[in-house]
């Protein structure tokens, strides 16, 4: 299993109580693919400095530091794609935490 780090930006325009539910369900999808999550980081509502679309000015970041199958990602981008509350997702590989001297 190899670590990884995935940095979700969530569409959630007006439902900030749903970012609980929403992190939960990105959870959940971790552990179906047969991943397991370490750590789950809530970071703010940022605005973009590009803006694409005016519907979409701004998400909301979380940062999820996981350990999964290689070859669960594509699985797991594909299911993220899907999910109309997750508007971006970046997995990158997370650096193996050093042990305390």
């Amino acid at each position: 299993m190899k670590r990884y780090e995935g940095l979700f930006i969530l569409e959630n325009a007006g439902k900030e109580d749903g970012i609980k539910d929403t992190i939960d369900t990105i959870s959940s999808e971790i552990a179906t693919a047969g991943g397991k999550v370490e750590t789950v980081q809530k970071m703010e509502r940022k605005n973009f400095t590009r803006v694409a679309d005016k519907r979409h000015s701004s998400g909301f970041y979380v940062n999820v530091i996981f350990e999964s199958k290689p070859f669960a990602l594509a699985q797991l981008k594909t299911r993220f794609a899907l999910n109309p509350e997750v508007f971006r997702v970046l997995f990158t590989n997370a650096a193996v935490p050093q042990a305390a001297k």
